[in-house]
């Protein structure tokens, strides 16, 4: 890869273009994790739920410019679903939708 420089290029662009939603998913990991462990939650926890929060957060940052919030965001967005954890983030999009499948 050394003499590849072109590689080494691309792989900067790709970075320097995802980085909001890489930061915000490495957060929401990390944010989870110190959470599960502050609480008591054993290594099973969070083997499961801050993976789960930094998956979520990195969906839900490439929706971001669907309804027009900046990306530079994301990383707020990451932390939040890394504090509220994934059981209160389902039951809020789960309480969400319903209410807007109601309406429509």
């Amino acid at each position: 890869m050394p003499d590849r420089p072109e590689t080494w290029a691309w792989l900067a662009t790709w970075l320097e273009h995802n980085w909001p939603g890489l930061y915000a998913g490495g957060l929401a990991i990390i944010i989870a994790a110190l959470r599960v462990m502050y609480g008591g939650g054993g290594i099973r926890q969070i083997a499961l739920e801050a993976p789960l929060c930094g998956a979520l957060a990195l969906s839900a940052t490439h929706g971001l410019p669907l309804i027009g919030i900046p990306i530079s965001t994301a990383p707020f967005f990451g932390g939040v679903i890394g504090l509220l954890g994934i059981e209160f983030t389902r039951a809020a999009a789960k309480r969400f939708f319903t209410r807007k499948e109601g309406t429509a």
